[in-house]
């Protein structure tokens, strides 16, 4: 069977989630497990997380425009539950709007590029053992799914 033609695949639907592809490729080129749409906690849900090679905890907060980001209320909740923070946006974004002292990386649906890295504040072990449970947890679980869509019945995702 022949690789299909990238030119062809097709593309997520939401322009967020077509940002999160592009930072997701770049992250496992970097050698990070990248997963998409994670819920660190009720009430919050991260647009990417990933477990870099050192073991650190990336949250990458997509947005794909200026409302997208007007409308977030919910991402400085997202700061205790990652080593590192930064923002994916596109070309076009308006970058003077994203907050300093955050990382930027600047992405499409094909990939990304890392503009400016996060500063480090580092996971207390109890909360980096939890996500890291919970990370391995809902990754299996896609995983499975995938090969066996009947056989996972009330498992996270």
């Amino acid at each position: 069977m022949q690789n299909p033609d990238p030119m062809t695949e097709i593309l997520p639907a939401k322009p967020g989630q077509r940002l999160a592809r592009g930072v997701t490729r770049m992250l496992s080129g970097l050698g990070h497990a990248a997963l998409a749409e994670f819920v660190p906690a009720g009430g919050l849900r991260v647009d990417v997380i990933s477990v870099s090679p050192r073991g650190e905890i990336w949250v990458v907060e997509c947005k794909s425009c200026r409302a997208d980001f007007t409308a977030d209320r919910k991402w400085q909740g997202y700061l205790e539950f990652c080593d590192r923070f930064f923002w994916a946006v596109d070309a076009d974004f308006p970058e003077e709007l994203l907050p300093e002292g955050s990382g930027l990386i600047r992405a499409d649906s094909w990939g990304a590029e890392l503009v400016r890295m996060g500063p480090e504040t580092r996971l207390a072990g109890a909360r980096r053992s939890r996500l890291l449970r919970d990370i391995a947890r809902v990754s299996t679980t896609r995983l499975l799914a995938l090969t066996d869509p009947l056989g996972i019945s009330g498992a996270a995702s």
